[in-house]
């Protein structure tokens, strides 16, 4: 399952990447964040890796990624190495200047479990996740706009 928001922010890059780079701040604005703590001696940028455990649909999901890119007041992509609950997970944020401040895009891939049952489980799971993502990114614009 491929989803994909955007929200306009009325700020620079330099304010939003901390928020977006720093696992102290994404459990402020990243909702469903339990719990979120790296997992190697690398302070940030590629090959960094991180646990992170949130509730979904009811269970707690136990992930542990890799940072897959890093290009500082601009993206960040990690990719997930093992966990439980999914087969598979990827996301991506991309922050683009516009006249108005900042796009920031978050780009987000899921491969359920069970197969072909996990497929048809997608239209039935798509509307939970985008929800997810889009309060997230309202949550992300309302602390980048702070003060």
């Amino acid at each position: 399952m491929r989803l994909q928001k955007s929200i306009e922010i009325q700020a620079v890059a330099e304010k939003i990447w901390p928020l977006l780079a720093e696992p102290s701040n994404i459990a402020k604005w990243c909702s469903p964040a339990k719990k979120m703590r790296r997992t190697n001696d690398q302070c940030n940028g590629l090959g960094t890796t991180f646990y992170f455990e949130e509730r979904a649909v009811g269970r707690l999901m136990k992930l542990n990624f890799i940072i897959t890119e890093w290009i500082e007041n601009h993206s960040v992509a990690f990719k997930m190495t093992s966990g439980n609950l999914v087969k598979g997970y990827e996301q991506r944020y991309t922050l683009e200047k516009t006249p108005a401040g900042i796009r920031v895009t978050c780009s987000e891939k899921v491969k359920l479990p069970f197969g072909i049952l996990g497929k048809c489980f997608e239209p039935i799971r798509r509307p939970y996740s985008e929800g997810h993502l889009v309060r997230m990114l309202a949550q992300l614009k309302i602390m980048s706009e702070c003060p």
